[in-house]
């Protein structure tokens, strides 16, 4: 293999693989350096197998709705080791699909840790690798606070190595990735408990969707313990137990999974070889263009603090490359009114400013339209899951700049929405559009 490149990417994840392949199309004598599976979080520990978990427990709750409409279903239970085999042949097959688009566009493949020689080396298992710009894209891996007993508990990586489900579990985080898990493991049965350190889930979202959530979470059964900041993990004969620093002992679980946020993924990097500048956390900075401080020093992805999602990333990857190979000069992804869907139970769909944000910018020019409800599929059911939507307006044409959604189906719904509002939407453009009905999404386009 030869050991000079017009481009080298570190990290195989979804960011790194639209970029190198994207710069491929262009010509571009590219290679990709990856030490694990390729695909990065999203694909191996992450969405991909997030959201078939999520289908497990969705299909459940399903199931239990069938009755009500006419259904004679007895399920015989759940097995969580045949899921589990069935996710992780799928995931495979997904690693091997990514290889074969790499070949295909004849970018190498460079299994192994990617080290910073100098700005334009990069050295791997002994072996050095030279480019004329390099594109950082390594994502980043769970964090586990260091207090005493804490590798009592596992990670979200480790979440998807287990072969059994834990029938007692706590979730400790506030998060996405906490509310997701909370949701999987409740939905499949497991005694789930979410222990966070302030006042609720969610803080960064629209206090609507935090509440809502809040409330089909205890509705559903799972325990919320609030005001819980970890001292200790210890292992007593009846399960795992959490010390909070308030004197607190909640446990006998079986399972702890730390959610507690992730952290960038440079360790190894040595970026410093290369006058990489990183903030205080460990993140490497970048200007509108992915550009760090060094010139032909490109990052994208969760490395670099800004928006973690995957679209965000592949996105970020292919508009870089299209400015780099293909003359498109003022090309970059603008980090705004970035749409995002929370895969919970109900799910939360949101884009643009929360209530907050938009008072905080914009005072008393902003108006909120909002409205709860119970969608038909729970007209015969005894317990109902509530949708809950808010539109955020301001200014005299009533300009839409935030959209928060909460209950089934509003995952496959924003979209559409997240496009009229970048575009620039008002409130009477949602007002002159035909409803479709009877849906949950005409609400939007009925609010008063």
């Amino acid at each position: 293999m030869t050991d000079n490149f017009d481009l080298i990417v570190i990290g195989g994840g979804s960011g790194g693989l639209a970029h190198a392949q994207r710069a491929a199309e262009y010509g571009i004598k590219a290679a990709t350096i990856e030490s694990g599976p390729l695909g990065g979080t999203c694909v191996n520990v992450g969405c991909v197998p997030k959201k078939i978990m999520w289908y497990s427990a969705h299909h459940a709750h399903q199931a239990e709705h069938a009755r009500d409409f006419g259904f004679d279903l007895s399920l015989k239970g759940h097995d969580w080791s045949i899921l589990k085999v069935k996710r992780d042949a799928y995931v495979k097959r997904l690693n091997g699909i990514y290889a074969s688009n790499l070949d295909k566009r004849e970018v190498a493949y460079i299994a192994g840790h990617g080290s910073f020689v100098d700005a334009h080396t990069v050295a791997v298992g002994g072996q050095n690798y030279t480019a004329d710009n390099i594109v950082i894209a390594t994502g980043g891996y769970p964090i586990v606070p260091d207090i005493p007993g804490a590798n009592l508990g596992i990670t979200s990586d480790g979440f998807f190595e287990l072969g059994q489900r834990p029938q007692k579990v706590a979730v400790l985080g506030s998060g996405y990735i906490a509310v997701e898990f909370a949701g999987v493991l409740n939905g499949l049965d497991s005694d789930t408990s979410v222990l966070v350190r302030k006042d609720g889930v969610l803080r960064s979202f629209d206090p609507m969707v935090r509440e809502e959530l809040a409330k089909a979470m205890l509705q559903s059964g799972i325990a919320l313990e609030t005001g819980v900041v970890p001292q200790a993990l210890e292992q007593r004969d009846d399960g795992i137990y959490v010390l909070a620093e308030d004197g607190r002992a909640v446990g006998g679980f079986d399972a702890v999974i730390w959610a507690v946020g992730r952290a960038p993924n440079v360790d190894s990097l040595n970026a410093e070889a290369a006058g990489i500048e990183m903030d205080a956390r460990g993140f490497i900075p970048t200007d509108d263009f992915q550009k760090t401080n060094v010139d032909n020093i490109f990052a994208l992805g969760d490395v670099t603090g800004r928006d973690a999602l995957t679209p965000v990333a592949i996105a970020a990857g292919r508009r870089l490359a299209d400015r780099l190979y293909n003359g498109m000069t003022d090309r970059r992804l603008e980090y705004h009114t970035i749409p995002t869907v929370v895969f919970s139970h109900p799910p939360i769909g949101t884009v643009g400013m929360t209530e907050d944000e938009a008072r905080a910018e914009h005072g008393d020019s902003v108006r909120i339209y909002e409205t709860r409800f119970n969608p038909m599929m729970y007209a015969f059911s005894e317990t109902k899951v509530q949708t809950a939507m808010k539109l955020i307006v301001v200014g005299d044409d009533e300009r839409v700049i935030g959209c928060h959604l909460i209950g089934d189906g509003v995952d496959e719904m924003l979209q559409g929405f997240a496009v009229a509002i970048r575009m620039g939407a008002t409130k009477q453009h949602f007002d002159d559009t035909v409803a479709i009905h009877p849906t949950s999404s005409e609400e939007l386009v009925t609010l008063r």
